[in-house]
C-alpha cells in the first residue's frame, strides 16, 4: 500500500488570520470540532490574507506566552512566590495578537509526499501535525493521531 499526504490530510482544518487577537485563537481551540478519528485539534494554522501559511498557534504556545517573559531567561519559576498574578497573565495573553504568540518555524510537505517520510519527520522532530502546502498555499494538515488511526484502525 502506498499512501501520500493527500490521502490522509485533513482538508477541513481550522485557520486564523495572523492579525487576529490571541483571544480569538483561544476560543477557536477551546471549541474546535472533533475529527472523525475522535481527536480534537489543539492548534490552528495561521494564514495571511492570501491564505499563505505563516505560522501555527497551539495550546502550548498560548501557555508559553501566558508565563512572564523573564522565565525564559533561566529564572526558575519554582522559586517565586506566585500571589494572584494569574488573572493578569490571562488578560495579558488574550490581548496579544496571534502574530505575537505564533510559532513561525513550522514544517510543511507537498500533497504528493509519501507517508513514510512524513512519519519519519514527525517522529524525529516530535511534532503532532504537519502542514500540507502546494504552490505556496495551505491545502491540508496531516495529524500524527490521524496517521495512527488510519493505519491501525481495522
Amino acid at each position: 500500500m502506498q499512501l501520500f499526504a493527500k490521502d490522509i490530510m485533513i482538508k477541513n482544518y481550522d485557520t486564523i488570520n495572523v492579525d487576529a487577537p490571541a483571544g480569538e485563537a483561544i476560543k477557536r481551540i477551546l471549541h474546535a470540532k472533533v475529527r472523525p478519528t475522535g481527536h480534537k485539534p489543539v492548534s490552528l494554522m495561521v494564514v495571511d490574507e492570501a491564505h499563505r501559511l505563516v505560522g501555527t498557534v497551539s495550546m502550548f504556545y498560548i501557555l508559553y506566552h501566558l508565563r512572564p517573559s523573564f522565565l525564559n531567561f533561566g529564572i526558575d519559576g519554582d522559586t517565586l512566590a506566585w500571589k494572584g498574578e494569574l488573572d493578569e497573565f490571562v488578560r495579558s495573553v488574550k490581548e496579544k495578537s496571534v502574530r505575537q504568540i505564533m510559532n513561525t518555524t513550522f514544517p510543511s510537505v507537498p500533497s504528493d509526499e509519501p507517508l513514510m517520510p512524513i512519519v519519519d519527520k514527525m517522529i524525529k522532530d516530535r511534532i503532532r501535525r504537519i502542514a500540507v502546502v502546494d504552490n505556496g498555499k495551505l491545502v491540508g494538515v496531516v495529524y500524527l493521531s490521524d496517521i495512527f488511526f488510519h493505519l491501525f484502525n481495522d
